[in-house]
């Protein structure tokens, strides 16, 4: 789709500099309406389109993979691991706000983040 969308980009692009140098061979009476060059030219700094596309595309393979998972695993399990990694409160705290160890608190963090980075395997193989 990112690949699609870039072509029909480069298309426009070219048929804008081909009727760009039709009008530069038989200017107008009138040239001083016209854009000045300079402000026709794009900004390349703001046209980072595929860097945007990219972490569009992780964020929202991150969320379709813990939807996924908020299915299959234990919701305190899942709790522990929100609260650590995603929420970054220190390991001590969470263990100490849900009353459990702290053992459990990283090993909660090594189960569903293992299963959390297949999820997102899977689902950049099935491109969905």
């Amino acid at each position: 789709m990112l690949q699609l969308t870039r072509w029909r980009i480069i298309n426009q692009l070219k048929k804008r500099q081909r009727e760009g140098a039709r009008q530069a061979c038989a200017p107008s009476a009138n040239d001083s309406d016209r854009t000045a060059t300079v402000e026709r030219i794009a900004d390349p700094a703001g046209l980072d389109l595929e860097k945007t596309w990219n972490e569009e595309w992780e964020k929202n393979l991150l969320t379709a993979a813990m939807e996924r998972l908020k299915r299959q695993v234990d919701p305190a399990q899942l709790q522990l691991f929100d609260l650590y990694c995603l929420e970054q409160w220190p390991a001590q705290k969470v263990a100490r706000t849900l009353g459990v160890s702290l053992g459990r608190v990283y090993l909660a963090k090594h189960r569903i983040g293992r299963l959390l980075k297949k999820q997102v395997q899977l689902l950049r193989r099935t491109g969905a």
